[in-house]
């Protein structure tokens, strides 16, 4: 074997070891891929539905129409529901740790025994919403609506602990 007949066989059999290691790179996926369902529901009509006891963890609800749809039970932390419409929609017992529900209309909706730590309702309608057990502990709520909230605040939440009237800072 020639000197030139050994440097083409490497210069081969180095392009089929690049070309398999390419191969493997750009088919391989992510561990977490599999695992992580991507929920996008900006825009959509939702109303009525039923997503009651459904895991919707960073779920988008962006601008959506919710008018009584179910999500009592659900896990939407971390959900963005900004610009939503969630009029009569039932909350109750929803987890909403650190969701995003800034300039949500929750008129007449059922927040009972919701965990709403560290969620973000500012320029929300919260007008006739029931908020019996609700934990507000750390949530961004304007002035007004927490003064609207205590007069009807009652209740401790049953998975907190945490008092609905001191979760708003009621006085």
């Amino acid at each position: 074997m020639t000197m030139m007949q050994g440097l083409r066989r490497l210069i081969v059999i180095g392009c089929a070891i690049a070309l398999a290691a390419l191969w493997i790179l750009l088919s391989a996926r992510p561990a977490f891929a599999e695992e992580t369902k991507f929920l996008n529901y900006g825009n959509a009509s939702l109303t009525n539905q039923d997503f009651s006891h459904q895991n919707l963890v960073g779920g988008i609800f962006v601008s959506a129409e919710m008018r009584g749809t179910n999500f009592s039970g659900a896990n939407l932390t971390n959900a963005m529901l900004t610009k939503g419409n969630l009029l009569g929609a039932n909350l109750s017992a929803a987890n909403l740790e650190g969701a995003l529900l800034d300039r949500t209309t929750l008129y007449k909706a059922d927040l009972t025994n919701a965990i709403l730590v560290d969620a973000t309702l500012s320029n929300s309608i919260l007008d006739e919403a029931t908020v019996d057990g609700a934990d507000f502990t750390n949530a961004i709520v304007d002035r007004y609506a927490v003064s609207q909230l205590c007069k009807r605040a009652q209740g401790e939440n049953p998975v907190t602990g945490v008092s609905t009237r001191e979760s708003l800072g009621c006085k």
